[in-house]
């Protein structure tokens, strides 16, 4: 049995669950998530605490990653989740306009990115945007987006990256003696 599967999820005051079949939908102070799960696991509502199980005897490869999910949306629901990246490089900097970030990452071009709805944007001092919202999920995915205009380079380190990743900086050409 998934050891993370096994495990209940403990629902935090102010956080509804509705299970309708196989829809789940969460309500919480900060917005509503709803997610289909696998066809192979059940999910039960015991008052205050959300459990897991797996129905198809054999099955249990959806098991954890469905108590995952669950848990990402009580989370989501009641904290929300953040990501924060970095600019790295002379004249790299954000600013957002409206419902779109607007970056200089070195092109001879403004790359501008149309915010999703549900996520929330801010810059400080230029260089470091911290992404906000609800959906883990989404949260991450538009973190990944952004860094994918300009990944860090291994010689100099410059582009955008993660506040907690760590680029490794590559040895350049040493000259013959």
């Amino acid at each position: 049995m998934s050891r993370v599967g096994s495990k209940v999820i403990p629902l935090p005051s102010g956080v509804q669950v509705n299970v309708d079949g196989k829809d789940v939908v969460v309500k919480g102070p900060k917005g509503t998530l709803s997610r289909r799960i696998h066809s192979s696991t059940e999910v039960h509502l015991d008052g205050s605490t959300l459990a897991v199980k797996s129905v198809v005897e054999g099955s249990k490869a959806f098991h954890g990653l469905t108590r995952s999910l669950l848990n990402n949306m009580v989370l989501g629901v009641s904290n929300g989740f953040s990501r924060s990246l970095m600019l790295v490089g002379v004249g790299y900097r954000a600013q957002v306009k409206g419902e779109k970030l607007h970056m200089n990452l070195g092109f001879s071009h403004e790359v501008v990115y149309p915010l999703p709805q549900g996520i929330s944007c801010t810059v400080e001092k230029n260089t470091q945007v911290t992404l906000s919202g609800i959906d883990k999920e989404l949260v991450g995915q538009v973190a990944a987006n952004i860094r994918a205009f300009r990944k860090p380079e291994p010689y100099h380190g410059k582009g955008v990256r993660y506040a907690d990743e760590r680029v490794s900086l590559k040895a350049g050409k040493s000259a013959k003696k």
